[in-house]
């Protein structure tokens, strides 16, 4: 079976939201206020920014209402949460046309092909910072990470971050995996 660069695309998304399940899958119940490399949030607040924004995306491209961001969308299973919000996001990621249609994000009207990228990228740095957070191993995609810098780059580098929420670029150590030196790109300490 040949694959279209649509399916490509919701290809990587699987593969980040796989690699983002598994380290939520390993997060412990004594785990979930410990703090993250996002100085606002905890781990139960990291994972519930990532369910949201899920549940966000999905409503964006099927022009439903908004989830409430202010509430906590977790419940008893934040990795189940996960796992549901992501593959919801996903159906509505192959529904018709969805991908070429643009749709409200919360950067502005984007085509659905860019909202995929952008949740890919969201799944892999807050997957991320969700390992560090808990001390596992990050191994994500490094593929899906040169992808996000090289798209990432030429829109932050070197442009002022204010209002942005990724702080400034912090360096990253010689030989970094290609998800250190993204977390990195974004302002974590790595």
């Amino acid at each position: 079976m040949s694959t279209t660069p649509d399916t490509d695309i919701v290809a990587g998304y699987d593969r980040a939201l796989a690699a983002a399940q598994r380290i939520a899958g390993g997060v412990r119940p004594d785990q979930l206020s410990l703090p993250t490399p996002c100085s606002e949030w905890d781990v139960r607040a990291l994972l519930n920014h990532v369910v949201t924004g899920n549940l966000l995306f999905t409503a964006n491209v099927r022009g439903e209402a908004p989830p409430d961001r202010s509430i906590d969308h977790l419940g008893d299973d934040p990795a189940a949460a996960l796992a549901t919000t992501g593959r919801d996001l996903h159906d509505a990621f192959l529904a018709p046309g969805v991908l070429e249609r643009s749709h409200p994000s919360p950067m502005g009207e984007m085509p659905g092909a860019v909202l995929v990228s952008m949740r890919t990228t969201e799944l892999m740095v807050h997957g991320w910072d969700l390992a560090r957070a808990t001390g596992q191993p990050a191994d994500l995609p490094e593929d899906l990470a040169e992808r996000a810098l090289t798209q990432l780059r030429p829109r932050l580098g070197g442009a002022s971050r204010e209002g942005m929420p990724f702080a400034a670029e912090q360096p990253a150590p010689d030989g970094a995996s290609a998800a250190d030196r993204l977390a990195a790109f974004l302002g974590r300490a790595v």
